[in-house]
C-alpha cells in the first residue's frame, strides 16, 4: 500500500521548473566532459596508454550524448500545433535514444577494440605522470557533474516521496537519468584507467592497460543498454503506473452521471505529460447537456488531481448498464 501511495504521489505533483534544472544539469555535464576529453586524449598520446585513449573516447561519447540531450530538451518543449496535435513530448526520447547509441558506438565499441588490440599487439608505455594528473582533475570535474545530477534526482525523489533508486529506475525524465548513469560510469572508468596505468607501471606490461580498456568498454555497454531500454519503453508507449490508473478510474466513477468505466488507456508522453482516454457508460436517463457537463467535470477533476495529465478523451457508450441488467450482450 505504501509503494502504491508513493507511486501515486509521483504523478500527483508537477511543475514546469524541472526542464530548466535538467538543462542546467546537462550543460554542466557537457562542459566538464568536453574539457576532460581533450585532456585525456593528450595524456593518452603522451603516455601511450590505451586505457587513457579509451577514457578519451568515453568522454567524447559523453559530450555528444549531452549535446543530444540538450537537443531533446529543447525540441520536446515546443507546444502542440496543427501538424503535431499531441505535442512534441515524445521527441525527447528519440534524441535520448540516439544519445544511448552514441555511448555505445563512440565509447563502448572503441574501448573494446582498443583493449583487444592492446592485448593482441601490446603497447609501448610512456611516462604515466601526465595521465595521473589528468585522471585526478577529471575525477574532480566528473564528481562535480555527478553531484549536480544527483542533487536534482534526489530532490525530485524527495519531493515525490519516492525512494531514490525507484525514482531513478522509473522516471520518464531520461535526461537526468543519463547524466547520473554516465557520470557514475565515468568515475568508475577513471578508477579502472588509473588501475591499468599502475599495473603497467609496476609490471612493465601493457596487458593491464588492455584489461582496463575492456572493463571500460563493458561498463559503457551496460550504460548504453540501460538507457536504450528506458527510452525504447517510452517510445513504444508506457502507461501510467497501475495505482495511478486505478485512482483515475475511481475519480471518473465519482463524477455524477458516469456509471462505469469500460476501458481505460493511459500513455506517458513526457516527464510532465500524459494522455488519458476512456470508454465510459453514462446513465441512460442523462441528457446530452448532462453528459457534456460530466465530461467537462471529469477532465477538470483529473487535471486537478494529476497535473501530469495534459489530455483527456472520453468515449460515451450508451445503454451498457441497461443491456447488462437485461441479460443482453452489453457491447453495441
Amino acid at each position: 500500500m505504501a509503494q502504491a501511495q508513493t507511486t501515486e504521489n509521483a504523478y500527483n505533483d508537477g511543475d514546469g521548473g524541472e526542464d530548466g534544472e535538467s538543462t542546467f544539469t546537462v550543460i554542466v555535464a557537457a562542459a566538464a566532459n568536453l574539457g576532460i576529453a581533450l585532456a585525456k586524449a593528450v595524456a593518452g598520446v603522451i603516455s601511450g596508454s590505451s586505457a587513457m585513449l579509451s577514457e578519451a573516447a568515453h568522454s567524447v561519447a559523453d559530450t555528444v550524448t549531452e549535446l543530444l540531450l540538450l537537443t531533446a530538451l529543447k525540441r520536446s518543449d515546443k507546444p502542440a500545433d496543427e501538424d503535431h496535435p499531441l505535442g512534441y513530448g515524445p521527441e525527447r526520447y528519440i534524441w535520448a535514444m540516439l544519445a544511448a547509441v552514441a555511448t555505445f558506438v563512440g565509447g563502448a565499441v572503441f574501448s573494446l577494440y582498443d583493449g583487444i588490440h592492446t592485448l593482441a599487439v601490446g603497447e609501448e608505455l610512456g611516462s604515466p605522470l601526465i595521465s595521473y594528473i589528468v585522471l585526478g582533475v577529471a575525477f574532480l570535474l566528473e564528481g562535480y557533474s555527478l553531484r549536480t545530477g544527483l542533487r536534482q534526482a534526489r530532490g525530485e525523489a524527495a519531493r515525490l516521496d519516492s525512494p531514490f533508486k525507484r525514482y531513478l529506475r522509473n522516471t520518464p525524465d531520461t535526461a537526468v537519468k543519463a547524466v547520473v548513469l554516465e557520470d557514475s560510469a565515468a568515475l568508475i572508468g577513471l578508477v579502472l584507467a588509473a588501475g591499468g596505468l599502475l599495473g603497467g607501471q609496476l609490471t612493465g606490461s601493457g596487458m593491464w592497460d588492455g584489461i582496463a580498456s575492456l572493463c571500460i568498454g563493458v561498463l559503457l555497454l551496460y550504460v548504453a543498454w540501460v538507457l536504450g531500454r528506458s527510452n525504447a519503453e517510452l517510445l513504444i508507449g508506457r502507461p501510467l503506473p497501475r495505482p495511478v490508473r486505478e485512482r483515475i478510474r475511481e475519480e471518473l466513477l465519482g463524477i455524477q452521471h458516469i456509471e462505469a468505466v469500460l476501458e481505460l488507456t493511459t500513455l506517458v508522453q513526457g516527464p510532465r505529460e500524459a494522455l488519458v482516454a476512456a470508454k465510459v457508460d453514462f446513465r441512460d436517463v442523462s441528457t446530452a447537456a448532462q453528459i457534456e457537463w460530466a465530461c467537462e467535470q471529469a477532465e477538470q477533476r483529473l487535471r486537478e488531481v494529476f497535473p501530469v495529465v495534459s489530455r483527456v478523451y472520453l468515449d460515451p457508450t450508451p445503454g451498457f448498464a441497461q443491456r447488462r441488467a437485461e441479460g443482453l450482450n452489453p457491447w453495441p
